[in-house]
């Protein structure tokens, strides 16, 4: 992989994904002394997420004139109150140095869509399934902030395939190991098993320092 260095750049993020950022900063590859998270699962909250996502790349340019937005496009941003408002007007109205990642949303940061159905293909028989990132399993309450068992209910069983984490970071067998209560209510809550997919941040990596290399 290419090497870039992002001494110049600052990162802003959902905090969802503050697990796989936090790592590549440890393993020296994301070698940036700023980087800002929002709360995760403010997706379900637009105008929290804007209001966040605006003050945190305004602090950001405050140290470094190259921001990079670690928030996916077509479905972490639908504003039902204005739906030809998208997440590249944000980005766009923040002016230049600032750039996102190209990606759908978390899950498609760390897997694109082929690889994700090679793994239903493998781990689930092909069938529909809940994807998620360490983020949505340790953010739980925040993720899924305001949901009862009636909207779980509602909304995970369809997934016959069960949940798969994109783990690319070892998270899940840690949290299996240190935490099988609330691993079991977890799933319990759900209705659906919740599996683990060995995967890298190859990916990941490639979408930041293309960003990178775009506002160069």
């Amino acid at each position: 992989m290419e090497t870039v260095s992002f001494e110049d750049i600052a990162i802003v993020s959902c905090g969802t994904m503050s697990l796989e950022l936090n790592a590549l900063r440890d393993e020296g590859f994301l070698n940036t002394d700023t980087i800002y998270f929002t709360t995760p699962g403010l997706h379900q909250d637009i105008p929290a997420l804007e209001t966040q996502l605006v003050e945190k790349i305004h602090k950001a340019k405050e140290h470094k004139d190259k921001v990079i937005v670690v928030y996916g496009g077509k479905f972490c941003y639908v504003n039902v109150d204005n739906p030809l408002r998208k997440m590249s007007n944000i980005i766009e109205e923040q002016g230049p140095g600032v750039g996102r990642v190209n990606a759908t949303h978390c899950m498609d940061m760390i897997a694109d869509e082929a690889t994700r159905k090679q793994l239903a293909l493998e781990l689930a028989g092909d069938e529909n399934v809940w994807w998620m990132t360490p983020g949505w399993v340790k953010f739980k309450d925040l993720v899924f902030k305001g949901w009862d068992k009636g909207i779980a209910n509602e909304n995970f069983p369809k997934h016959t395939g069960g949940a798969i984490v994109l783990d690319g970071i070892g998270f899940m067998d840690k949290y299996m190991t240190d935490n099988p209560e609330a691993f079991l209510d977890y799933c319990d809550w759900m209705g659906i098993p919740m599996q683990a997919a060995p995967v890298t941040l190859d990916r990941f990596k490639s979408l930041l320092v293309e960003q990178a290399n775009a506002l160069a």
